[in-house]
């Protein structure tokens, strides 16, 4: 039971809100946007990860094997009383304890009691996770219950499509039914526990509405589309806040993709050969291990993870790249066929290493400036003179950049670049807080600007405070003022504009 506590405590210890989400699979659930999921802990029961991706999936029925397989794995970890044993996918046992007619109290002693078993009533299996989570957090947690209607004819979400469960419609209206039951109950008896349990629904009992929760984490339940013919592209720089957490990073992803992020960007790095074994045997704090070495290999993505990008994101229409930081790992990357690639300012001393990119390279090749000067720059235009497109970012590389070191006038200057080479596209990377300076970075020509950002607040994560969150509204509002931006500046032709009318007009 330790070990289970601790896996538990592992996983939610990768999000740093205080909020989780129990899924269920009323209709209810298709009023709320996936993307009001994306900061928080996802408890799924039974195949409700149809739906949105999870954390941790609970069931204790064979049907919901069969479910699960035949609509691909999308949640992180299992925890069932069967035989299930997916290949690539933790999975924890726990007993099973069917519910009885004469049992009813028994259940939920069990549940007060904090003893952790897989119930007939799943979802009480689910508050329990939560209460251990609020333990290994060491404080309260507000518990959001979506998808539980307890309204059997309603059928389920859209996202379902086939049923997997069996049983008629009278076992159907029991099962369902009766778990109204033990629902209110268990408000009850939790009124003064770890946890705080919101029903989202429009039940008598529902404490938010779909469309209150979706306003409470400022989300639309459809995607926003730009209006914009934008020529300026914004890149959500993921960095290494996804922890190398597939679920998370698709988190990620689709909040990126629906505050109008025109491309996502990753890193990769052969951690052996990049780092020294003095570094890498250094001592380092994080939920991985003790040392560098841990933490680094933990954040690194594989190839099935990058297939797993280029899927999504071309599901999603939304552009990816990476930054390649060695020889072996643009190898690597080389077999996805990339269109971009980033040659980032951490490298810019590496110049045997850029200088074969250069030459072994006819894509478009993003460089970020940030520690160098104008030798470096005419370096980099004597050196890629191959390459499709020649992005160059003005960066500086404090974390975060002072407002006087943001320099962005050097946008104008690639922008000067770009009037004798087309191939030239100039760009701004932000490091800085905010998004005046990137919108600034627009007016004065910039075609890319990046911005790092993260998935809750993480104490140990590598260049967190720089980052925008992305459970909060604030790089979706960063988008839309650099579409504003954009807007203003328009296209530079000058022209009598519709707006316009002349108050004084001279005689014919």
């Amino acid at each position: 039971m330790d070990h289970f506590s601790s896996r538990i405590g592992d996983i939610a210890s990768t999000y740093g809100t205080d909020t989780i989400f129990i899924l269920g699979k009323g209709p209810s659930v298709d009023a709320i946007s996936p993307d009001a999921f994306a900061g928080s802990l996802v408890i799924a029961v039974n195949d409700a990860e149809r739906i949105a991706p999870a954390d941790i999936t609970l069931f204790h029925s064979d049907w919901v094997k069969e479910a699960l397989i035949a609509n691909g794995l999308r949640s992180r970890l299992y925890v069932t009383s069967t035989d299930f044993a997916p290949a690539g996918r933790e999975v924890l046992q726990a007993d099973f304890v069917p519910l009885k007619n004469d049992e009813s109290d028994l259940l939920m002693q069990r549940f007060l009691s904090g003893r952790f078993v897989i119930e007939e009533v799943l979802f009480l299996s689910a508050l329990n996770l939560a209460r251990q989570v609020a333990k290994a957090r060491g404080r309260r947690q507000t518990v959001y219950m979506v998808g539980f209607d307890f309204l059997p004819a309603s059928g389920a979400s859209e996202a379902i499509g086939h049923d997997y469960a069996p049983g008629n419609s009278a076992d159907r209206f029991f099962r369902i039914s009766m778990q109204e039951f033990f629902f209110l109950n268990s408000l009850y008896v939790l009124k003064e526990s770890e946890i705080d349990v919101v029903h989202v629904g429009d039940r008598n009992f529902s404490q938010l509405t779909p469309g209150g929760l979706n306003q409470l984490f400022d989300v639309s339940p459809t995607r926003r589309k730009r209006t914009l013919a934008s020529s300026v592209e914004v890149t959500a720089e993921l960095t290494t806040n996804h922890f190398g957490d597939r679920h998370r990073l698709e988190r990620m992803i689709r909040a990126a993709r629906a505050a109008g992020a025109d491309y996502i960007k990753v890193q990769k790095r052969d951690v052996d050969t990049f780092y020294t074994a003095e570094q890498l045997a250094s001592p380092y704090v994080s939920p991985f291990g003790n040392t560098f070495a841990d933490y680094r290999h933990q954040l690194e993505l594989d190839r099935d993870d990058f297939a797993f990008i280029d899927d999504l994101c071309r599901e999603l229409d939304i552009g990816w790249f990476a930054s390649v930081l060695d020889k072996p790992s643009f190898e690597f990357m080389l077999q996805f066929d990339p269109a971009v690639v980033k040659l980032p300012s951490t490298i810019s001393e590496h110049r045997d290493y850029l200088g074969y990119v250069a030459r072994n390279y006819r894509g478009s090749v993003i460089l970020s400036t940030g520690m160098t000067g104008p030798d470096y720059e005419n370096w980099l235009l004597a050196n890629f003179v191959s390459c499709k497109n020649l992005y160059l970012l003005q960066c500086n590389s404090a974390y975060p950049t002072p407002t006087a070191d943001c320099n962005v006038a050097v946008v104008r200057h690639y922008h000067s670049l770009a009037q004798a080479d087309p191939r030239i596209i100039p760009g701004y990377s932000s490091h800085d807080f905010g998004w005046l300076a990137s919108a600034l970075a627009i007016a004065a020509g910039a075609r890319m600007v990046e911005k790092h950002v993260k998935l809750g607040n993480t104490e140990w994560a590598h260049f967190d405070a720089v980052a925008v969150d992305l459970t909060t509204p604030d790089f979706r509002d960063y988008v839309v003022k650099l579409r504003e931006a954009e807007e203003m500046v328009g296209s530079g032709i000058k022209q009598v504009n519709a707006s316009e009318h002349h108050k004084y007009l001279r005689a014919a």
